[in-house]
């Protein structure tokens, strides 16, 4: 348990926040199975990422890591062999789904399993397109849920319509895909983050897009390359709304990812009238970042859906407490997909909110917060979700009195140095 009593303690200075999660993941599992040494600079040292590396290690990959530089010695998709022990995945979803489509197209038995968390969540939505393509799955309720076994082998290529927007669903049947034959098409309802797309292309391989749809050809090797990873703007989130929403406060958050497939925040408080700009653009390995400098707004309620939910799922439990704080009402709608993370981010946004006087509540799929909202300290808790624990420790800043929060280790999951970069940015 943390307790934290910050309110209106004004934040300023320069940030950069840890490496993006979902790139520090594919970065890993791609220089595994590519031809040669990969390095990748800025790498995330979360729990969540270093699950990825133990199960790659438990497979004969060699990694070694120094702190946040990351070296991976590959030899293609040969190199990979069959592990002695069960894969322990963690509480990393993109783990879980991702390496059930590596393995798809080998010829290797693994058994994958994870936490508590992992074994709620659903994952028939990719052992059933992988089924389709021919591997050979079997888990938990006809592999709806962990622990899942996976025997690869000969695999055909499919035209896949996702009935969710998803990048794990698309990248687990495109990285299935390269192990098929023919070739495998993915359309999705509306874009996902695009992260396995683009770094695909910088290991060497050769795809197709048009629109929201995704195809690639069977048979390509991936060749060993250089990966900057830029900061998470999801992590980057977390400071953007507190520089927003905090007296007197101005942020610059340096070298954050602005991949437009993830800047559905930046929208979002463009939108409720931030001041916020983004400066010194540029872009290495096809993926763009910047620098994102807020300060302290007056900001107003907006409805929020449509194709702007896949670009920022991960960030509704900070975008709720964003619009606590604004005039007006704010609508969050289509994103049913909160249910299935680590928790139901729905109902567990809304009840911790509620606990500091928010005016708060639940929807089918979403949420309605009107503001502008005085809020209260109170003894809250993450229920082990790493982003419901940081949205909590940023509300301590807008929320009169001593917060008490338990369970802040699930923080380490994404963010293992927020504590410190917080109050870095304290004034004194």
């Amino acid at each position: 348990m943390r307790t934290m009593s910050y309110f209106r303690r004004p934040l300023k200075g320069h940030i950069q926040v840890p490496g993006d999660k979902s790139i520090s993941h594919r970065a890993v599992m791609l220089g595994a199975v590519a031809d040669g040494v990969t390095t990748v600079e800025h790498f995330l040292p979360g729990e969540d990422c270093l699950s990825t590396i133990s199960c790659f290690e438990k497979m004969g990959i060699t990694i070694h890591r120094n702190g946040e530089n990351v070296t991976v010695d590959g030899s293609g998709w040969n190199g990979l062999l069959e592990p002695k022990e069960i894969l322990d995945v963690g509480n990393s979803g993109t783990t879980t789904r991702l390496l059930l489509g590596i393995l798809a197209g080998l010829p290797l038995h693994a058994c994958l399993i994870g936490d508590e968390s992992i074994s709620m969540r659903p994952m028939k939505r990719v052992t059933n397109p992988l089924r389709k393509m021919g591997a050979k799955i079997d888990g938990r309720e006809d592999g709806q849920f962990t622990p899942i076994a996976s025997r690869g082998g000969s695999l055909q290529g499919i035209d896949f319509h996702s009935p969710v927007a998803s990048a794990q669903v698309k990248s687990a049947i495109l990285l299935a895909g390269l192990n098929a034959n023919g070739k495998t098409t993915v359309t999705e309802p509306h874009q996902s983050r695009d992260h396995t797309e683009r770094m695909l292309q910088a290991f060497g391989v050769t795809i197709e897009v048009e629109g929201n749809t995704i195809s690639l050809s069977g048979g390509q090797q991936l060749t060993a390359t250089s990966i900057y990873v830029p900061g998470d703007i999801s992590s980057a989130a977390f400071l953007l709304v507190a520089g927003a929403i905090v007296p007197n406060s101005e942020i610059v958050v340096k070298n954050v990812g602005i991949n437009p497939s993830r800047t559905g925040i930046i929208d979002v408080l463009q939108q409720m009238g931030a001041t916020i700009s983004i400066q010194n653009k540029r872009e290495k390995n096809f993926e763009p970042f910047a620098d994102l400098h807020i300060s302290t707004s007056n900001l107003n309620g907006i409805e929020i859906g449509g194709e702007l939910i896949p670009r920022l799922i991960d960030e509704i439990p900070i975008i709720a407490l964003l619009a606590t704080q604004a005039q007006g009402t704010t609508i969050i709608k289509d994103a049913s997909e909160l249910k299935v993370k680590e928790t139901n981010r729905i109902d567990t946004v809304v009840k911790e909110l509620s606990k500091l006087g928010a005016n708060i509540i639940a929807t089918e799929d979403g949420m309605i917060i009107k503001g502008k909202s005085s809020l209260h300290a109170a003894a809250v808790q993450s229920h082990g979700d790493h982003r419901i624990g940081m949205m909590l420790s940023i509300a301590s800043f807008v929320a009169n009195g001593e917060m008490s929060i338990e369970d802040t280790e699930a923080i380490a999951v994404s963010y293992p140095s927020f504590f410190e970069h917080i109050e870095s940015l304290i004034m004194k």
